[in-house]
């Protein structure tokens, strides 16, 4: 299913405006913890005291993988996060990114789930706008084409935006990033070779 037309200009600018009411530079990693105490979501991990220890238990170590995350609507008109502190800091930092652009795009929304496939809400576009939204919070198409500028590998990517490597690979395809820069490359080639006139 194709985000609806438009969506993908308006996740680029909503990501820039956040990026600069939080003061990061287009090329600086974002931090997800910082942009949820901006927006009042307070975050919180499986080690509250008020959740059941056996619950807990089955999340951090039976079965780790089926609970990343939930973002849990507050009346009259809040919500907070509840993260699974467990999971690798990058996976983590990607899920907050993803919750908190349900949030920036005020999804409707009861309590929403994530694990490793993906936020559980049956409205599969709201989804898709969370996921292309949280990519661009995480690394913006201008900071993609940047570092295919740069001639950065997905590693190098994942490593400065603090993002997993399926992260990095995703967003410096998805933006195009190395075919923008290889056209510009070939063409201030041929500009260097053309004869002068």
């Amino acid at each position: 299913m194709a985000l609806r037309r438009g969506f993908k200009k308006e996740a680029k600018e909503l990501a820039l405006e956040v990026r600069q009411e939080l003061g990061t530079e287009v090329f600086a990693p974002l931090d997800p913890y910082a942009l949820a105490e901006l927006y009042g979501v307070e975050v919180f991990d499986l080690t509250h005291p008020a959740l059941p220890p056996e619950s807990v238990r089955h999340l951090t170590e039976v079965r780790p993988h089926v609970f990343s995350a939930a973002l849990v609507p507050l009346e009259p008109s809040g919500a907070i996060i509840i993260e699974n502190h467990v999971h690798h800091p990058k996976r983590r930092r990607a899920t907050l990114a993803h919750e908190m652009a349900h949030v920036l795009l005020e999804h409707p929304f009861g309590p929403m789930l994530t694990d490793e496939n993906g936020c559980r809400s049956a409205v599969r576009e709201i989804e898709e706008e969370a996921a292309e939204l949280s990519g661009e919070l995480l690394i913006p198409a201008e900071a993609a084409r940047l570092a295919a500028f740069k001639d950065w590998s997905d590693r190098s990517v994942a490593n400065h935006f603090r993002v997993s490597l399926p992260m990095a690979q995703w967003r410096m395809n998805v933006t195009a990033a190395r075919r923008i820069a290889c056209r510009r490359r070939e063409r201030a080639s041929r500009a260097r070779l053309a004869p002068a006139q």
